[in-house]
């Protein structure tokens, strides 16, 4: 049976205890349990869901985004594996946006992980790989082995379904690699597995039985027990191979009734039950393979599985025909074929619902974005506004005092504004403060910021930018304003700016601090005949 994530032995154990009473306090330790739970193995993942749930509470309190968006990413990957793709869908593109905007390569890279086994489940190979190799290529060497190799799975498993057998392979082979530097039996059993089960897809028994027998080694230097997806896999090979004996023994201890702790999902019994029918139609055994495939359907119907039971019509039309029983082989065939396109059209459905719910997020997400970028712009000009250099500030002064780098900032004040909106109009005063915005923008290269503040004021801040270097950016702005040809705007009156400009010597100050400052060189600039720039002292 596939299993790009199929439930293996705990062979990597991983102590909840630590992360249930008491919680961690501090922001490392809160960090090292998140870490833990997203290593947790495959088997016990229901057991992180109470404690990333008070992880994520923590991380807000401790006023840690980062840390609060790998637990809800972690609560997304539960919801994921119990069958909700949406919601994990939903929650993958909200934090992905946000991930994005902080260059958080860590939460891009889990946030791709998870979209790529979405795009995979409604059967979209080109997203899913798209997702799958941005995932791989965000995951970075300091990351654990276990993540690291779970991320080149899903890119392996997607490169396969994208019918890029090769490259998959290679990927296959390098997470093998780093799960068994670690010696990670876990992920050497599901990746082994993976690739068993591909080469079987493939019809080359040689590799396919090679991996067989590394998951045997592997399963004896661990001492754990093979689940039913595993041993699936190892029977489908075997009676490939025309081992039917084998195959039949090996799916054996699956069949008892106390056989649970192996199943590692619901499908599990049926799939497994289908390859035993199938093995023994194909020794010939078919009384022995009636009762299996009828105990099939009664699992199928019990649990739901729908894909199960179609496929069981077909091997049951294979049964009757092995005995000469053709009219019902046909008539099961003809159910077979009904059956399967029915539960295509469902699957179509479910993907088209599934599809429409992640657009409506990605589309209430720009529109959040958009109103969020509104609130931020001057209404008439389009620069930012006072809130977002309220909001922005700061956050460019410590960035400058971790660099050690000057940061620059000039209040900008329009001469005598007052006498073209008397004597002109208001829409005319309106017209050159739009104008005064685009020469603004226009010396606001790179980092810069170009602001609105309010009235005829204006605010540009030069980040990387020292003292006499800014006098000379103000300076040439000032020349700009003065020179433009306002003559068919305002009917031949003057437009002139006075500029007050300081600097932050490797960002040490305060916003209030250096606006304040840059006021006072501004007033001086107007009272000692406006039309100029006026800096620091010395």
């Amino acid at each position: 049976m596939p299993a790009s994530e199929a439930h293996a032995p705990t062979a990597y154990i991983v102590d909840l205890a630590g992360l249930t009473d008491p919680m961690p306090r501090t922001e490392g330790e809160l960090a090292a349990a998140l870490q833990t739970m997203e290593m947790v193995p495959v088997d016990e993942y229901r057991t992180v869901v109470g404690p990333a749930e008070r992880a994520e509470r923590l991380a807000a309190e401790l006023g840690r985004p980062d840390l609060q968006m790998r637990a809800r990413l972690i609560l997304a990957d539960v919801l994921r594996r119990d069958g909700d793709m949406v919601e994990s869908s939903r929650i993958a593109h909200e934090i992905l946006a946000a991930a994005i905007e902080r260059g958080d390569d860590y939460l891009r890279a889990r946030c791709h992980h998870l979209l790529a086994y979405f795009f995979r489940h409604i059967g979209d190979s080109a997203d899913a790989l798209s997702h799958a190799v941005q995932c791989v290529a965000r995951t970075h060497d300091d990351v654990p082995a276990r993540i690291r190799a779970r991320h080149l799975s899903v890119l392996a498993a997607t490169l396969q379904q994208s019918g890029s057998r090769d490259e998959a392979r290679r990927r296959f082979q390098e997470a093998l690699d780093i799960a068994t530097a670690t010696g990670d039996s876990e992920m050497q059993l599901q990746i082994l597995n993976n690739l068993a089960y591909t080469e079987y897809q493939n019809r080359d028994s040689g590799a396919a039985n090679a991996h067989i027998a590394q998951m045997r080694a592997v399963q004896a230097r661990a001492g754990v027990t093979l689940n039913a997806s595993y041993l699936d896999t190892i029977a489908r090979v075997e009676m490939m191979s025309g081992r039917y004996a084998e195959a039949e023994a090996t799916l054996r201890p699956v069949l008892d009734e106390s056989a649970g702790h192996l199943l590692a999902d619901a499908d599990s019994l049926g799939e497994c039950l289908l390859t035993v029918a199938e093995v023994q139609r194909l020794r010939g055994d078919v009384v022995a393979a009636q009762i299996t495939l009828d105990r099939t359907v009664r699992v199928c119907q019990e649990r739901g599985l729908a894909s199960a039971r179609a496929r069981a019509r077909d091997e049951q039309a294979q049964l009757y025909a092995a005995t000469g029983r053709y009219r019902e082989a046909y008539e099961e065939h003809r159910r077979f074929h009904n059956d399967t396109m029915a539960l295509q059209s469902a699957q179509r459905e479910a993907r088209a619902r599934a599809l429409q719910a992640v657009f409506e997020t990605e589309e209430a997400r720009r529109e959040s974005v958009r109103f969020r970028e509104l609130a931020q712009r001057d209404a008439l000009t389009g620069l930012y506004n006072r809130r977002y250099i309220d909001e922005q500030l700061a956050g460019l002064l410590e960035r400058a005092a971790s660099d050690r780098a000057p940061l620059a900032a000039a209040l900008i004040d329009l001469d005598h504004f007052k006498r073209v909106n008397d004597t002109c109009s208001h829409a005319t005063g309106d017209a050159v403060l739009q104008q005064v915005a685009m020469l603004l923008e226009a010396a606001a290269p790179g980092p810069a910021v170009a602001a609105r503040l309010g009235g005829e004021e204006f605010l540009l801040i030069l980040p990387d930018t020292d003292a006499d270097a800014a006098v000379r950016h103000c300076e040439r702005l000032r020349e700009a304003i003065a020179r433009h040809a306002w003559g068919p705007v305002t009917g031949g009156l003057p437009v002139t700016a006075s500029i007050g400009v300081t600097c932050a010597a490797a960002g040490q100050t305060t916003s209030s601090a250096l606006l304040a400052q840059a006021d006072r060189n501004l007033y001086a600039a107007k009272r000692t005949g406006r039309n100029r720039v006026v800096a620091d002292p010395g």
